[in-house]
């Protein structure tokens, strides 16, 4: 399959950070000795309903992370907009910051690893969407170790993977599916898609209404997205709190912390219609969502 990217989009780069944000916003990626204070840019209103009304809730370290650069700032500061009550990081990476991040990949985001584990887990995945999508294109976001979209090539889609790290992309190629190494809004394919799969991806999106609006324009008027990522609304997070145990406050690449409630009110915000929920296997305390194009 042959797509197009959107002007003023380089593959290869981050350009999630610089390009999704305000209009006119432009930073130039160098890489540093220190990045130190400017390795994030500043929100300054909520990334979802952009009011101004914020408040600080926590400050945690992402110094244990096993990608953690001391170029980039240890302490993550998070912050709850006073209208819609998301929470979210005080700014997302810069690409500068990007270019260090991504420069490596854990063992369990590369192409190929744990396949055989992997497979039924990935199958389940692609037996949930089956009663809303059976053939067609599948386009999977930042697909990590490829599982997923190989599970869904077996199940007869056609799949499409991107990936903003260049290694993993060279590797699906040469596992013969489809890759690009760019973030999804560089994507010009208008309803394209049955089925595009986000998973635990929103929350590392500087702006994920914009990225599920992009979404919404690649798939066919009946497509699907699969989205998963850490509940906060759920009992279990709660659990990981109070053991002062949650690995997601000091999650380095995270911009956001979503609930069921706030991502099931950004889908409809956005133009889906949620119509199934369940808990995720790939990761700890993590939900599920299947919505639909309206």
């Amino acid at each position: 399959m042959r797509l197009k990217l959107l002007p003023n989009r380089r593959q290869g780069t981050q350009s999630a950070t610089a390009d999704v944000g305000p209009p006119g916003a432009r930073y130039v990626a160098r890489m540093p000795q220190s990045l130190a204070s400017g390795a994030r840019i500043p929100y300054t209103a909520c990334p979802l309903c952009a009011l101004t009304e914020l408040r600080q809730v926590r400050v945690d370290s992402c110094a244990t992370h096993p990608l953690y650069d001391p170029r980039i700032p240890a302490e993550m500061r998070w912050m709850q907009c006073l209208g819609c009550w998301h929470i979210f990081t005080e700014g997302y990476f810069t690409p500068a910051a990007c270019e260090v991040l991504f420069s490596r990949t854990n063992t369990n985001q590369q192409v190929g690893h744990d396949f055989e584990r992997q497979r039924p887990v990935s199958a389940r995945i692609v037996e949930k969407v089956l009663p809303w999508a059976q053939d067609g294109a599948w386009l999977d976001v930042g697909c990590g170790n490829g599982s997923l979209l190989f599970t869904a090539q077996e199940y007869g889609f056609s799949a499409v993977g991107t990936d903003l790290r260049a290694g993993n992309v060279e590797t699906l190629k040469k596992c013969g599916i489809d890759g690009l190494c760019v973030d999804l809004l560089s994507l010009d394919a208008p309803e394209t898609f049955r089925v595009i799969s986000m998973a635990d991806v929103l929350e590392h999106m500087p702006f994920p209404k914009a990225g599920l609006a992009h979404a919404r324009t690649l798939l066919k008027p009946d497509g699907v997205v699969f989205l998963s990522m850490p509940n906060l609304d759920c009992i279990p997070w709660k659990l990981l709190d109070g053991q002062k145990q949650n690995p997601y406050w000091g999650e380095l690449e995270h911009y956001h912390n979503f609930g069921r409630r706030r991502l099931y009110a950004l889908l409809e915000e956005t133009g889906f219609r949620p119509v199934r929920y369940g808990i995720s296997e790939r990761y700890r305390v993590c939900m599920e969502v299947i919505a639909q194009r309206m």
